[in-house]
Formats: structure tokens, sequence, C-alpha cells
């Protein structure tokens, strides 16, 4: 990243009433306390965009920014510089000049060493322009488009020279060549088309490899059963899992280098009808946590958010089917409270993100760690806040709400479809209703969707059906609504950066049900019903998740098609 001076930078931000001097001190403290650029703090806790930080360093180091996710790139051009040398870079060529000189973005456009290195490559000028990571990353997926002929027919030739191929044991065939291959073509491949999971799923004539991409599973290939154990047997070894073990469920987890970013793949294997069946998650071991709006979380939302985890004690839960994205959002504000002031201890499963000063815990069966041990341990710690990664269970229900009593910022998930039901959910796990009255701040439900690609989006007018249909649900759904069913929708026409999907990333779309007063008088009333509670949570201006999918879909951040689908999954 191009760094401004942090005297500019401050200088700039005060101009722009955006912070004042004490609290820009007080950040670019914390920056350097975290090991983080002033930037990505700044940006994570939602004080500027991404785009006006990217807007300030253009006009400070007069180097024009270029928006690659505007513009079509000829692929004679793009190919100039191979896919790998241009990650290793982080550059894309995106224009040539009639006087053969080359229109490079580049996020450093200050470093004259990778433009020399082009020049010399390439034989020709090179006029560098500013991209944030976000246009790169579009950029870099645009070499993807003949990229699923070349994988398969990777696959293809390394399928035959394994089968050609005779191995006296599974540990030699684990390290055979073509199988290695077979097993890093999975994984650059899905890693290139942004895909969070493969999955390797054994039938009973074929092996089907499946990867799951902005949150929908795609098939990408097939391939014979005769290499399948063989397969499995290098991401074993790779994930430090026993290779001769075939009955028993095994996780592990392993780092994946592609260019310059590393991957963590955590991997999950169990037995089925016909084998084994593989599933890998993959992680950036570097990913930034995102802010607030970063994550959907916008308006009056993220007002009532920032207010409540602000508390020193009290229950935050983040509510949703496994999937969803809640353990994004804790870290998320994790990140936000993270201060030198506080001891934050969590107790996970498994580890998602390395956070620099959160004492992370792993629950380990083998050791006797579980949610419900583990808090206890965690309580021992003088901690000011607490993170536990999933309440499952009575006797972790009973020790989090003890803990939230007592002088505890709490923070957990729970597999609930709405808000409300966060409350009847505790106490199915046998917590009296006083307590939840008294512990409960917030309770956040959500969903992701995937956003429209911005390389190929369009609008369209909403015909009356639609419109009437929208205004029906909104009614059924909330009668106390505000919410203006949009006359004018959008879609992605779908395109190479999006491998003509019509999207591109996701979002999350919520509802926070804050607990006031008289929800808490409500909920130890014995006339406690959830329906009356909901209802009661809408009319003190509660938003729901299809409400804010609306604001979402009107603005052009996703379709109405993905929230329907979501909200009816």
């Amino acid at each position: 990243m191009l760094n401004i001076p942090s005297e500019k930078l401050k200088e700039i931000l005060i101009k722009d009433a955006l912070i004042t001097s004490d609290n820009f001190d007080s950040l670019f403290l914390e920056a350097k306390r975290m090991g983080q650029n002033i930037a990505d703090i700044l940006i994570s806790r939602g004080l500027i965009t991404s785009d006006y930080f990217y807007n300030v360093v253009s006009k400070y180091f007069g180097v024009e920014k270029v928006d690659l996710l505007s513009r079509s790139i000829e692929e004679s051009v793009l190919k100039l510089l191979s896919e790998d040398v241009a990650r290793q870079k982080r550059v894309i060529i995106f224009d040539k000049e009639s006087d053969g000189s080359l229109n490079v973005a580049m996020e450093d456009p200050s470093d004259l060493e990778t433009i020399e290195f082009l020049k010399k490559r390439l034989k020709a000028n090179i006029k560098p322009f500013l991209a944030t990571p976000k246009d790169l990353n579009k950029g870099f997926s645009l070499y993807g488009r003949h990229l699923t002929e070349d994988f398969k027919k990777i696959i293809e030739e390394n399928i035959q020279a394994s089968l050609r191929k005779k191995v006296s044991t599974i540990e030699e065939a684990a390290k055979d060549v073509p199988i290695v291959a077979i097993v890093d073509g999975f994984l650059s491949y899905a890693i290139s088309l942004r895909a969070s999971d493969i999955h390797i799923e054994i039938l009973d004539d074929i092996v089907l490899i499946r990867f799951r991409i902005d949150g929908v599973l795609h098939e990408i290939i097939r391939i014979p059963k005769e290499i399948h154990q063989a397969i499995v047997a290098r991401i074993k070894l790779l994930g430090g899992l026993k290779i001769d073990e075939h009955l028993k469920p095994q996780d592990g987890r392993f780092r994946y280098k592609i260019g310059p970013d590393t991957i963590d793949v955590r991997v999950a294997i169990i037995p089925v009808f016909y084998g084994e069946k593989i599933e890998m998650r993959l992680l950036p071991s570097t990913q930034r946590p995102l802010s607030l709006e970063e994550l959907g979380i916008l308006g009056n939302l993220k007002e009532v958010v920032e207010e409540n985890i602000k508390k020193t004690y009290g229950m935050v839960l983040v509510c949703g089917p496994t999937g969803s994205g809640k353990t994004t959002t804790l870290y998320s504000i994790l990140n936000i409270l993270n201060r030198p002031e506080v001891n934050i201890v969590t107790i996970e499963d498994p580890i998602e993100y390395d956070i620099k000063y959160v004492n992370q815990t792993q629950i380990n069966s083998l050791a006797g760690i579980n949610f419900a041990s583990g808090l206890r341990a965690i309580l021992r710690q003088d901690p000011n806040i607490i993170m536990v990664g999933e309440i499952r269970d009575e006797e972790t229900a009973q020790i989090a709400v003890h803990s939230a009593l007592t002088g505890h910022l709490l923070l957990s998930s729970l597999h609930t479809n709405d808000a409300a039901t966060s409350v009847p959910r505790l106490t199915d796990m046998k917590i009296e209703s006083f307590l939840i009255s008294a512990v409960l701040n917030i309770s956040i439900s959500q969903r992701l969707v995937r956003k429209i690609c911005l390389n190929c989006i369009e609008s369209y007018s909403a015909d009356e059906n639609t419109i009437q249909f929208l205004e029906k649900q909104l009614k059924e759904i909330n009668p106390y609504s505000k919410i203006k069913v949009p006359k004018i929708l959008y879609r992605g026409k779908g395109c190479p950066a999006c491998s003509n999907t019509g999207y591109q990333g996701r979002i999350g779309i919520f509802e926070v049900l804050e607990v006031n007063e008289e929800l808490r008088k409500f909920i130890v009333s014995p006339n406690f019903s959830l329906s009356e509670l909901n209802s009661l949570a809408k009319k003190n201006g509660m938003v729901t998740i299809f409400e804010d999918g609306i604001k979402k879909i009107a603005t052009g951040i996703t379709t109405l098609e993905e929230v329907l689908r979501v909200i009816r999954e």
C-alpha cells in the first residue's frame, strides 16, 4: 500500500472534519501497537472509506487513479504480463497507447524497482496509475477467462499420468508428482475463482469436485474413482492427519502459498458410504477485519451496534444459519473493541483469523477443552471482553450469561432464524427469563447475499406485479415498515470478471434487535410469546432482514432474486 506521511494524512482528515487531532493520535498509537497501517485502522473503524483514502493518496502523490471496475481491458493487453508475475508484483496492464507505452495499474505507483522491472521485461515505457486492492483483484480475475479450459487440461493430463504410474503404497501415491499437481491445481483454481470452500465427494462411480463461490456451490469437474484414495492421502499429508485412518472424522489445517498471498486451508474429512469426503475451507491468512460498513451494517443499524458494543457488560449475540457470516461479524466487532486498556479473551472452534493482542483459545476435545470448560478458564484470566464462538449447550449458556452479569461484555453466536428467536433459544437452554432480560443488549441476525458485479451492472424498471408482490411482503413482514418499494431494480448482465454470473463478492443483510426497557419488561412477562416480541420490536423501530435487503436492492448493491433466495433458505 502506498502510504501518506501520518502527519499529512492527519492534516487532511482534520481539514475534512473527519477526525479530531486527539482521536487521530490515539488511533496512530493503536496502529503501531497492533502492527497495522493507520489507514487500515481508520477504514476498519469506519472513520473513512477505502475510496476516500485512495483519492487522498492520488492527490497527494499526483498519480492518476484508475477504476478498473468500470472499464474493459483487452485480453491481448492484459496478457502481455503473465498472471503469476502480475499477482506477485501487484500490477495490471490495462491499456496500450499509440506510441507503444503501457498504462499499468499498481498498488504502489512509487515502486521504482517494479516499474524498472516492467520496462526491461516488456521493452516499453511504463505509465503507472494508482489502483485499489479491489480493482487489482478484478483485474486478476480477468485472467480466468480461459482458466477453466487450462485447468481441465492440466487435471486431465495428470489424471492420465497417475493412472499409468504404478505405486506400491498409498503414502507413495500421496507424494507422486501427478497427484501433487492435481491437488495444487484444485487449490490454485479455487483461489483464482474466489471460492470459499472445496468439496471432494465420492459417489458410486465418480469423484465430484465442487467449489462454493459467493455462497453457491458449483460443479467444477468429475474425476475417476481410481485416484480418489491418493488425493485423500495427499490432503491428509498436507493437513497433518493420519493417512491410515478411514473410519473416523478428522480435522486439520495447512497453509498454501500462491504468489505473494498465503491461504489458510482448514480440512475436514468424514467417512461416507463410498469412501471419504473432503471439505476444505479457504481463509486468507492476512485478511483485514472488515468495518461495520463493509459488512453491510449501515445507517441506523450501525449506530445501534456501535452504541451497544461500547457497554462494559452484557451480551451481544449474532444469529443466523451456518455460513451466514456470523464469525466474520464477531471478528469485526472484536477489532473495533481491541484497545490497550482492555483484555480480550476468546474460545473458538476453530480460530479462523489471528488478531493481534487478542488472547485466542482453540477448542481441543482431546485435551478436554470445550466451550464450557474453556469459558471457565477464561474467567480466571481477568477479561474485560469475552468471545465464545458459539453457545451450543446449557452449560455454556449458563456460564456465558453469568459472565455477562458480572461485569464482562460477552460476544457469541447462536443458530436461530431471526434476532428475536435468540430469547426462546436461551430459554430452551434453561436460562431464566429474568436473566435473559438483564444481560441481553442486542441480538443481530444476518444472511449473506451476493453483490451485483459492478463491471456489468444495469438498471431496469420493476413491473407492476413485482411492485405489488414486494408491497404485500413488506406489509406482512412488518406492518410498521417505513421502507418504500423501489421502482428501479438492478442486476448484472454477466461478464468475464464475474464468470458470467452477474455477481461478485458478498455482503450481509441484517436485523438488529435492541433490548430496551419495554422489551426487557416483556421478556419477563407471564404473557411472553415470540410473535408478540417480534411485533413489539418492529413497533419500536426494528428493521427486519427483508427490509434491509430491500434497502440494498434499491441502492444497487444486490438483486431482488438474491434477497428472496437467502431469506427463504
